[in-house]
């Protein structure tokens, strides 16, 4: 049985022709959801043309000349979602995973200095072993601190592929965040408030040009300004 996806049926924020082919690579499980990642080889065919075909993205990871993150990467199934950084050594090129303003992945080219960050989002905390506080952030990874001084929303500037938390960004009145999910995915906000809800109903989130979404499907890029580097959108 296959383990790959008919074209018709990937999901909207995959940037690829839908009837070139029946079928297209699936990412295999990981930190990012089905429709929050693409699978590494296809993001080298269809979107940076390094190859024409799955075979040939193959070969590419096989010479280890790919990093995700700062690390190589040689599996053509992995999954490579928003904030991920990619880089090709041999074209001494890199990369960032964003949405545009349609809601579909896009890679900005980012200089070399920009490679060695990436902005994560904590999604919950949880205290290990020893008393100590654990950060778990949307890519999967878990860093552990000393101190608490987080919640849960607050987005992480970290060195790759060290870990050091570099600077924290705040869910606060005046921040720059990015909607990753819902119909507005892609679009980039200045928040206006936090809805507290005190029923099961999520959380929300308000912005200055009056749009409301729920927390989960916001992700703060930057205090005042964006820190990344974004595709062709407007700050509204």
């Amino acid at each position: 049985m296959t383990q790959d996806l008919k074209r018709l049926n990937a999901p909207k924020s995959w940037p690829v022709p839908r009837k070139k082919n029946v079928w297209v690579t699936s990412p295999r499980p990981g930190p990012h959801g089905l429709t929050r990642c693409m699978p590494l080889s296809v993001v080298l065919r269809d979107m940076l043309k390094v190859a024409d075909t799955a075979a040939e993205a193959k070969k590419v990871l096989s010479a280890k000349q790919v990093l995700v993150d700062g690390k190589v990467v040689t599996e053509e199934k992995f999954p490579v979602g928003i904030m991920d950084v990619i880089s090709l050594t041999a074209m001494g090129k890199h990369y960032r995973m964003l949405l545009d303003d349609r809601g579909k992945f896009v890679l900005v080219q980012v200089a070399e200095d920009h490679a060695k960050w990436k902005l994560c989002r904590i999604e919950n905390k949880t205290y290990v072993s020893g008393g100590r506080l654990q950060l778990n952030l949307h890519d999967g990874r878990n860093i552990l601190v000393d101190q608490d001084g987080y919640a849960t929303g607050d987005v992480l500037k970290i060195e790759l592929p060290t870990q050091k938390v570099v600077e924290t960004y705040k869910m606060t009145q005046g921040n720059v965040a990015m909607i990753v999910s819902g119909r507005n995915a892609g679009q980039i906000n200045v928040v206006e408030e936090k809805v507290e809800e005190r029923s099961s109903s999520p959380n929300l989130v308000r912005f200055k040009n009056g749009k409301l979404t729920v927390k989960d499907n916001v992700f703060m890029i930057g205090n005042k300004t964006p820190e990344v580097a974004l595709p062709e959108v407007s700050v509204v």
